[in-house]
């Protein structure tokens, strides 16, 4: 894992910066940089937190603009 993803826990709250159509997803898990998202508009989700910087969210504030 690097720096960026170590910080990811389960239950926290995240938003793929290139899919904001995806909604804001629930970490289920973080193994070896591979985190597993659940997102209300497309389900779980494997990110490989290598190729993909997810957003946390905090306060339930998405912090993409809306498209």
């Amino acid at each position: 894992m690097s720096g960026a993803d170590e910080f990811l826990e389960p239950g926290m709250r995240v938003e793929h910066p290139d899919r904001p159509d995806w909604g804001v997803g629930e970490v289920q898990s973080n193994i070896g940089g591979r985190v597993t998202v659940n997102f209300p508009e497309t389900g779980k989700i494997v990110i490989e937190t290598s190729r993909i910087t997810l957003l946390p969210v905090f306060d339930g504030e998405t912090r993409l603009p809306n498209r």
